[in-house]
Formats: C-alpha cells, structure tokens, sequence
C-alpha cells in the first residue's frame, strides 16, 4: 500500500533519503540549494516535503504546494532501485484523492525520448498538456530560465487559467514578481 509521509529536516533519516534521491534525480540547475530547501520545509506553511513509502519501505518522494485554488508539484521522484513497480502511477492516484483540487506541475519540453515519456506518463494519469510558452525561473544565482511546459489535472482552462498559474507559481515558489 502506497502512503505519503510529510517530512521535516528533524527527521533526519528521511530527509537526508530525500536529499540524496534529490541531487540524483534532477540536474543542480532543477532544484534549489539544499540549505535554501532545509528552510522551505521547515518554514513555509504551504510548502509540503513528502516521503513515498509502499508499506514500510521508502520508494520515493514529493514536494508539493498549496497555492489555494491549486496544488503546484514541485518535486516528484521514485527512487532507481524501485522504478517500474507501478509507485509513480499509485503515488498520482493517491495524490489526486487526497488533494482535492486541481494539481499543475513542470515538465521539460518534448524534445527528447525522456522527456516525452514523462510527458505520456502523466497523460495516462489524467494530466493535459499545456502547449504554451512557459520559462521556469532559475532556482540558482547564475542560471538560466528554462523552457518548460505546465501539465495539469483537473478543471482548469489553459486560456482561461494559464496566466493566473504562471504568476502565482512565480512569485510563490520561485519567490519572481510576474
């Protein structure tokens, strides 16, 4: 059974599994730095750091935020050694139960195999794709903005709501006055 547990750095164990699975999920320029990430979870009220676990063994982890009418993924990883077990597809089903509102996340453009398998991977889960024109704000000093994609799950309208989402995810996670 698939369960979701929110973390905080005191739980060390956990958090230190997050941050590994982290640095080794996503390119440095995808996440922010780990001190900054440590004070997001402990400090921000809409800010979710979650442990995945099927019964009691961890498969993964899922940040997410609470931004009111919607629900913003930032992170979503299952660990390599439990890849292709079906947690991912779970984790998704039991996200959308459990939130109640629509959910939004980031997905790299569909320019490479990868990245289109992800973005097939979150269509069989119910989640559109928004073939509009959207730049990640970058995480570092130093860095770029990155083209990226909005997919969504649940009653939103990219025409009605994109620029509403673009916004409010900017200056809530990325911390930009859009």
């Amino acid at each position: 059974m698939i369960n979701i547990h929110p973390i905080k750095t005191s739980d060390t164990e956990w958090y230190n599994y997050m941050e590994q699975l982290m640095v080794n999920a996503f390119p440095i320029e995808e996440y922010r730095d780990l001190q900054v990430l440590r004070n997001y979870t402990d400090t921000i009220s809409e800010f979710f750091m979650n442990i995945i676990f099927s019964d009691d063994q961890p498969v993964g982890f899922i940040s997410y935020w609470d931004l009111g009418s919607f629900y913003y993924v930032e992170h979503f990883a299952i660990d390599p050694s439990q890849r292709n077990g079906g947690y991912g597809q779970k984790l998704l089903a039991l996200l959308k139960e459990e939130l109640k509102q629509p959910i939004v996340l980031e997905v790299e453009l569909p320019d490479e195999e990868m990245a289109q398998r992800r973005i097939n991977f979150y269509k069989r889960q119910g989640f559109t794709f928004w073939d509009l024109e959207y730049f990640q704000p970058p995480y570092r000093t130093g860095y770029e903005p990155l083209p990226m994609r909005l997919m969504v799950n649940g009653n939103m309208n990219p025409d009605k709501d994109f620029e509403s989402i673009r916004k409010r995810i900017h200056e809530s996670v990325y911390g930009v006055k859009a």
